[in-house]
């Protein structure tokens, strides 16, 4: 499989452990949601929505159109922090996130 192939993979295996754990969301959140200036929309999107909302639909459009993936791409470290110890998705999704990062290690790409 290439890299396309293999991150494309990976998302949909993100996708499956949220809605598996009902944190897939049906409703898009409030467009204003999406015109933030900080890293992860975390002024205004919960984690879990940022990755349904932007990280995996930008990741499969740069794969449909052929565009360069990123060079440099770690989302767990964020992940790690930002899902607390308590959350009930965090030992399920911090896997799959550890998993997509290492299709972007250096040895990788």
């Amino acid at each position: 499989m290439t890299l396309h192939d293999n991150v494309r993979a990976q998302l949909r295996a993100i996708e499956t452990v949220m809605r598996l754990h009902q944190h897939w969301q049906d409703a898009a959140p409030d467009a204003s949601a999406f015109n933030s200036d900080q890293p992860f929309c975390m002024d205004t999107l919960a984690p879990l929505e940022w990755l349904q909302w932007v990280l995996i639909p930008r990741m499969h459009q740069l794969l449909d159109n052929g565009q360069p993936l990123p060079q440099s791409f770690a989302i767990a470290p964020y992940y790690d922090v930002a899902l607390d110890a308590s959350h009930p998705l965090r030992e399920r999704v911090l896997p799959e996130l550890q998993a997509l990062d290492a299709l972007f290690a250096d040895d990788n790409v």
